[in-house]
This record gives structure tokens, C-alpha cells and sequence, in this order.
């Protein structure tokens, strides 16, 4: 039984060089639900003379839902002229997002956030929610494994306690989980209604740990992360939003767009089924 929708994150079509406009197509065309779009290609269709509203056709008519934006806005950095030039920069970039029928943005620890408190980072969670739901955009809060503050789960469960925010919403991803050392038990303290969307991926056992780089991501199901696991506790929780395939991946060969896409969803359904 596979009971969660699939979408396919717009970073792993980067090697095809492709634009937003063809990246959704084969998002489409390979069977996927949803898209996740990149700030930067929206931004980059924008500037060589697209509109949002021709745009939101194009992807209306793929039948693709666009669960959420990769968007990077220093929210929680330490210095307060930089976090208010990036409040500026979500409200413009959400607005447009909002035009498009966008419905989240990942708001992960982007910046310097070093010596930045948990206890500041929820007050400017608290801020960027406020910012974002007039506009209909829901900020996931995300954590990365390598990042000098929010680098696990526990540390994302207590900047959503701590903010105030009714019906907080986290973005979930193995390779960060496995980079940050989350211990994976604590997914069992989440409803399914506080997770955003799902970032799905897998890691190989080489190189470590502390070395492994986003570029050795691996299809679900190729590597040793305990993805059935994580099924399994995603599906007790309640989830059944999106599971999006994120790889950087440099190079798929001879493979095609459609066909790296093909096979992501298939990897997808199959490490993610659950028994019924």
C-alpha cells in the first residue's frame, strides 16, 4: 500500500539545464503529482519575459499541484540588517509565489545563524508565519544536518513549540535527519498534520557521515537509510501529503530528464510502500 502523493523536486532535473516551464512538463508526463519549484528559475523565467499569470496556466494545465517553493531568505540570521533585507525579500518572493497558486516555501536555516538562540529562531519563525499566511503560503520549517543551528528535529519540534504558531508545519528529509544525527524515533512525536512535505532521497554508507555532500544522494531504496522505517512512522503519523524526490545529483549519464524522472517515481512507491 502506498498511501502518500508523490512530487519531484525540481533539483533533480539541475543536470538537464533545463527551465521551469520543461522541468514541470516532465514532472507531469513521468506520472508525478506535484512540483517543487526553485526561487531562481521562477526568478530566471520572470526575467526573460514570462508572466506569473502565463506561467500558472502552463502549470495548471500539467495538472500538477505546486506543493511548495525552494526559496533561500536569511529569516533567523544573527544580524538584524541582513534578517530584515530577507523579511523584504519573503514578502516579494511569496507574493509571487501566491500568484502562481503556490502553497508553502521552505524556510530552512539559511545564513549565518551561529550563536542564534532556538528561543530567537521561533520568535522569527512566529514573524515569517505571520508574514506568510495572509498571503497563503505556509513556511515549512526546515532543518539541515550541517548547519551551525537547527541541525536536527529536536531542535525543529522545539522552534515550533516555542513560536506560538497554531499548526506549525516542518519539512522532513532523511539525509538531513542522517547529517544532523536526529535519532529517527523522534518522528514518532509528530502528527501527520505538522509535516509539510517530505524531501525523499537515500545515502550510501561511503562516504561518512561527517563527509558525505549533498552530490552523493541516491535514488530511495538505493542506499542504507532505513526509508521503510521512516514509511512506516510517516503512515502511523497520519501523513499522507507529498513525497518529493530531491537528489543533486551531477550527472545521470545517458539517462533523459523523463527517464531520471520515471524512475525516481518508482523508487518513490516502492521504498515508501507501507503494508496494509
Amino acid at each position: 500500500m502506498f498511501p502518500f502523493k508523490t512530487a519531484l523536486n525540481a533539483s533533480t532535473l539541475f543536470p538537464f539545464g533545463l527551465d521551469i516551464k520543461q522541468q514541470a512538463r516532465v514532472a507531469a508526463e513521468a506520472g508525478y503529482a506535484g512540483f517543487e519549484l526553485w526561487m531562481k528559475d521562477l526568478d530566471a523565467y520572470l526575467d526573460s519575459g514570462g508572466t506569473t499569470e502565463a506561467l500558472k496556466t502552463y502549470l495548471a494545465d500539467t495538472g500538477l499541484t505546486i506543493a511548495d517553493a525552494i526559496a533561500f531568505f536569511a529569516w533567523a540570521d544573527a544580524d538584524d540588517r541582513v534578517r530584515e533585507q530577507a523579511f523584504a525579500q519573503a514578502e516579494r518572493e511569496m507574493r509571487v509565489l501566491a500568484e502562481l497558486g503556490c502553497l508553502a516555501v521552505a524556510a530552512p536555516p539559511y545564513g549565518n545563524v551561529e550563536g542564534v538562540t532556538l528561543e530567537a529562531m521561533a520568535g522569527h519563525y512566529a514573524r515569517l508565519v505571520e508574514l506568510a499566511r495572509p498571503l497563503g503560503i505556509e513556511p515549512y520549517l526546515e532543518f539541515w544536518g550541517r548547519a551551525k543551528r537547527l541541525s536536527r528535529l529536536s531542535e525543529a519540534m522545539f522552534i515550533v513549540m516555542q513560536s506560538g504558531v497554531s499548526d506549525a508545519k516542518l519539512l522532513l528529509d532523511p539525509f538531513h535527519l542522517y547529517t544532523g544525527g536526529s535519532a529517527l524515533s523522534a518522528l514518532g512525536y509528530l502528527n501527520g498534520a505538522n509535516i509539510g512535505i517530505v524531501h525523499v532521497n537515500d545515502y550510501p554508507a561511503a562516504p561518512s557521515r561527517e563527509q558525505i555532500a549533498d552530490r552523493d544522494r541516491v535514488f530511495p531504496g538505493a542506499g542504507i537509510a532505513p526509508t521503510h522505517k521512516l514509511a512506516g512512522l510517516l503512515d502511523r503519523a497520519g501523513y499522507r501529503g507529498y513525497l518529493s524526490l530531491e537528489l543533486f545529483v551531477e550527472s545521470y549519464g545517458a539517462a533523459s530528464a523523463l527517464e531520471v524522472a520515471k524512475r525516481g517515481l518508482n523508487a518513490i512507491v516502492q521504498a515508501y510502500s507501507v503494508e496494509g
